[in-house]
């Protein structure tokens, strides 16, 4: 029989490496499994593994993507239950990848898992591609034996994120196009158009209708003072973008968000959805509670929210409840803390969370749909009212011009 080198870690994550005769590869990670091994590399004797070809490929400056994580993850996850080696499923992966810097990534991770360090070190030696998030997700799959399975768990997420913001941009997609175009087209009236038609009338020594010297008037007034409006603007923008950069004013602005009236809905429902969903793909994972609430403030974007999970984690290190200490604050809807409650009298926390995510998720889509509606109809009216003033002061201008308005 030929014989396979091997290379796993244990339990408790020390490596593993020896050689051994089977029939098969296939039979000797089975026979590795069953010892409560992770399996990393497999290979005949003498086999080398060819070096990877560097690309010259111009797409190589495009950074990965969310999308390509997700891709890769499931691939890499779906290999492992075939019976291919982890090894082997990265390199796969890297080789499949549709962007040469996430083949260089996935490759990176494979050569430092050939040189010993474990799965999730690898991954979390590149902290812009991979989220601790998925890092704790992956090192909490070394130490259960169960690696596929949280993979799987890490692409959903991804997925789910994914689809949360493309729901968000689709439905500002429309109303911004509408938005420039009648900025555009109003912008070109006022400053091109009427200001040569005045000039025109004076020379005759006539003046302009009404309805077209207030149409003017804003024009002149835009002229004027436009710049130092719009140097104000920018002003404005670099200051609150300063103040926003600064922890203590990020902080601030915020928690005001959670309270502006609509966007304070929308910003709960996501970041308790967010919440709900995170938390119990880690315990489910086998994460403890503290450790799970230690990674979702990492994963949290709001630095209120995070602010209320750090102290809901503090609270529950010292013996208080999850649920209390989400309470006690509105950062999140009131139906998590609830729920949380229940959760914590029977024992079953990860499927009430669950429960809790699919909800806001469902309510989460249907507010951004309603609010499509609503938004879309009530800027056509307001931009179309602007465009349709401009072009009547335009064409009673004309027909002034022509001798029809006296």
């Amino acid at each position: 029989m030929p014989v396979f080198r091997f290379h796993a870690r244990d339990a408790q994550g020390r490596p593993q490496t020896g050689s051994a005769q089977s029939a098969n590869s296939a039979t000797l990670i089975a026979e590795l499994r069953g010892r409560g091994l992770l399996v990393f590399d497999v290979q005949q004797a003498q086999a080398r593994t060819a070096p990877s070809a560097r690309s010259w490929n111009p797409l190589a400056w495009l950074p990965p993507s969310s999308f390509d994580v997700e891709t890769g993850l499931q691939q890499i996850s779906s290999m492992l239950r075939s019976g291919l080696t982890l090894l082997a499923a990265l390199k796969t992966a890297g080789e499949q990848s549709r962007r040469p810097r996430m083949a260089a990534v996935w490759r990176n991770v494979y050569e430092r898992i050939e040189e010993g360090s474990s799965f999730s070190d690898a991954l979390e030696s590149h902290p812009q591609v991979f989220s601790s998030y998925i890092v704790q997700l992956v090192r909490v799959g070394e130490h259960s034996g169960a690696l596929e399975k949280v993979l799987t768990r890490a692409a959903e997420h991804l997925e789910r994120t994914r689809a949360l913001r493309l729901t968000l941009i689709n439905a500002l997609i429309y109303p911004a196009i509408v938005v420039v175009m009648a900025v555009g087209v109003a912008a070109f009236m006022l400053l091109g158009v009427i200001p040569k038609i005045q000039k025109f009338l004076a020379g005759r020594g006539r003046g302009l209708p009404a309805i077209t010297q207030m149409l003017l008037d804003v024009s002149n007034w835009l002229q004027a003072y436009g710049p130092y409006v719009a140097i104000g603007i920018v002003a404005a923008s670099v200051a609150l973008l300063l103040i926003y950069r600064w922890p203590p004013g990020r902080f601030v602005i915020d928690g005001l968000l959670l309270r502006v009236p609509i966007v304070g809905y929308v910003l709960r429902i996501s970041g308790t959805a967010i919440f709900a969903r995170g938390l119990a793909t880690l315990l489910e994972s086998g994460v403890t509670l503290l450790d799970g609430l230690r990674t979702i403030e990492r994963l949290m974007v709001n630095r209120a929210m995070v602010a209320r999970v750090n102290a809901s984690r503090q609270a529950v290190l010292s013996g208080g409840t999850l649920a209390d200490a989400l309470a006690a604050g509105p950062e999140f809807q009131v139906m998590l803390a609830r729920m949380v409650a229940v959760g914590e009298t029977t024992g079953a926390l990860d499927p009430v969370l669950n429960e809790v995510a699919q909800f806001h998720e469902h309510q989460l889509a249907a507010t951004v749909r309603r609010l499509s509606v609503l938004v879309e109809p009530a800027i056509i009216v307001v931009v179309g009212g602007i465009v349709g003033f401009v072009y009547i002061a335009f064409f009673v201008a004309m027909f002034s011009l022509a001798g029809g308005v006296r």
